[in-house]
C-alpha cells in the first residue's frame, strides 16, 4: 500500500499547478464552512442566550389554554395554589432545573398623570427572577443594577415607554387594572429603573414585585400565570422537557383533563424560526461543499485519465492488476482529499481564534453591547473532515474504475 501512496504521491507532483488548484478549492470550502458554522453558531447561542437567561427562561409551565390566549394575558387561565403546588414539587425533585420564577403576568394602564397608555405588568419574586434570569439586571440602562431587581411599591419601565412618556427614575407612576371580576383597581409605584426592551416578546413589559400584584389585582390566593425555569445544562432541555410533561400529565381536573402545559423557549420564541433558518443555511454551506470538492476532484481525475492513457496501457500490459490500478488512482483522490481538509481545518482554527482575540461585537437593542465568541467542535470538525475526504474518495472511484478496465492494447494505440 505504501508504493502505490508513493507512485500516487508523485503523480500528483507531475502535474502540481492542477493539483495546487484542486486543493485551493476544498481549502476555500472547508474554510467557508467551518467559519460560517463557528460564528452562525456563536450568533444562534448567544441571541438564545438573550432570551433564555432574560425573558423566557429555557423552560415555562403554564395552565393549559392559557399560551394560545396569551396575548390578552387571561387571569382566568392562572393557575391556582394547588396545581402551583405540585409544579413546584415537580421541580424541586428534578436534578436537572437550576431555578425557577413564579410570575404573574396582566395587563394594565399606565399612567404618569399627564399621559396614559398600556402595558404588560410581570409580577414576580426578585430573588427568584434574578435567579433564573440573570441577564435580567443587565438590561437595566438606567437605575441601580445592584442589589435587588426591584422591592415592594416599585416598578421597572420598558425603555420604549420610557422614552416616550419622559419618565426618569425616581418618578412615580399609576398602574390601573381590571380583575378577573371586573373590579377596577389602582396603585402608585416608583421607577426603580429603566428597562431596555428585546426584539420579540418583552418590549412592553415592566416588573413588579408579586405581592403588589396580587394586591393591584385583589387576588386572595398565591395564583401564578407561569413559572420560568433555568436549566443547569440546557443541552438537556428535551429530555428534562419530556420528563415534566410526564410528571405534570399527571395533574387534572374534575373531568379527569390535563390542566397544566409545559413549553420550551423555541414554542414562544420568535427568534426560535430564525435559528432554524441558520441550521438550513449552514446545512446549504455543506451541501455546497460537498458539490465543490466532487466537480473538482471529479475534474481532476477524469483529465488524469485521459491524459495518462497510455502509461495505463503500458502498467496494464507487463501485469499490473486491475485491483493494483484502481487502488492507484483513488489514492491521489484520497491525498487530495487529506491535504486539502488539513491546511483547510488550520486555517480555519487560526481565524477562529483570531476572531475571538479581536472580540467581534454589535449592539443588541439600544444600549446592550453583545460579543460574539465563535467556537467549533472537535466533533464537528471531524465530521466535516470526514465528508470532504469521503466525498474525495467517492469522486475519484469512477474514474479510476475506468482506468482498471482499459484494454491494454486499446490503451496503447492512443493517440
Amino acid at each position: 500500500m505504501y508504493s502505490v501512496l508513493k507512485i500516487a504521491a508523485r503523480n500528483l507532483l507531475r502535474y502540481r499547478r492542477r493539483t495546487l488548484l484542486t486543493s485551493l478549492l476544498i481549502v476555500i470550502g472547508m474554510v467557508a464552512v467551518l467559519l460560517f458554522i463557528a460564528v452562525s453558531g456563536s450568533f444562534k447561542t448567544v441571541m438564545i442566550g438573550q432570551f433564555t437567561d432574560s425573558i423566557l427562561g429555557h423552560l415555562e409551565v403554564h395552565r393549559k389554554g392559557y399560551v394560545a390566549a396569551i396575548d390578552a394575558l387571561p387571569l382566568n387561565l392562572n393557575m391556582q395554589p394547588n396545581a402551583a403546588a405540585k409544579v413546584e414539587e415537580a421541580l424541586k425533585q428534578n436534578s436537572d432545573v437550576e431555578n425557577w420564577s413564579p410570575r404573574i403576568k396582566f395587563g394594565a394602564m399606565f399612567s404618569t398623570f399627564v399621559e396614559t397608555t398600556s402595558i404588560r405588568v410581570n409580577g414576580i419574586d426578585p430573588q427568584r427572577e434574578a435567579a433564573t434570569m440573570p441577564l435580567l439586571a443587565g438590561r437595566i440602562v438606567e437605575g441601580p443594577k445592584e442589589g435587588p431587581l426591584l422591592g415592594k411599591g416599585q416598578i421597572l419601565v420598558p425603555a420604549l415607554l420610557a422614552r416616550g412618556m419622559k419618565i426618569k427614575v425616581g418618578d412615580t407612576v399609576v398602574l390601573v387594572v381590571t380583575n378577573r371580576e371586573g373590579s377596577v383597581n389602582g396603585k402608585t409605584f416608583v421607577v426603580r429603573g429603566i428597562l431596555e426592551g428585546l426584539s420579540g416578546p418583552g418590549g412592553r413589559d415592566g416588573y413588579v414585585d408579586i405581592d403588589d400584584a396580587r394586591n393591584l389585582l385583589r387576588l386572595d390566593a398565591a395564583e401564578v400565570s407561569e413559572y420560568a425555569i433555568r436549566l443547569k445544562n440546557p443541552a438537556r432541555l428535551d429530555a428534562v422537557t419530556d420528563r415534566l410533561k410526564q410528571e405534570l400529565g399527571n395533574v387534572t381536573n374534575k373531568e379527569g383533563k390535563p390542566v397544566l402545559e409545559v413549553h420550551t423557549w423555541a414554542d414562544l420564541s420568535p427568534f426560535a424560526n430564525i435559528a432554524r433558518m441558520i441550521d438550513l443555511l449552514t446545512l446549504f454551506i455543506k451541501i455546497m461543499l460537498v458539490a465543490i470538492v466532487l466537480v473538482s476532484v471529479m475534474n481532476v481525475m477524469i483529465m488524469a485519465v485521459y491524459e495518462r492513457i497510455r502509461e495505463i496501457g503500458t502498467i496494464s500490459a507487463i501485469g499490473t492488476a486491475p485491483g493494483k490500478i484502481l487502488a492507484l488512482f483513488v489514492s491521489e483522490g484520497l491525498m487530495l482529499g487529506v491535504a486539502g481538509t488539513l491546511v483547510g481545518t488550520v486555517i480555519s482554527l487560526a481565524v477562529i481564534y483570531a476572531l475571538n482575540l479581536s472580540k467581534i461585537s454589535f449592539m443588541f437593542g439600544q444600549q446592550q453591547l453583545v460579543v460574539l465568541a465563535p467556537v467549533i467542535g472537535g466533533g464537528q470538525v471531524a465530521a466535516i473532515a470526514a465528508t470532504v475526504i469521503g466525498v474525495a474518495v467517492l469522486a475519484s472511484f469512477q474514474p479510476a474504475w475506468k482506468a482498471s478496465r482499459m484494454d491494454p492494447i486499446t490503451a496503447l494505440r492512443h493517440v
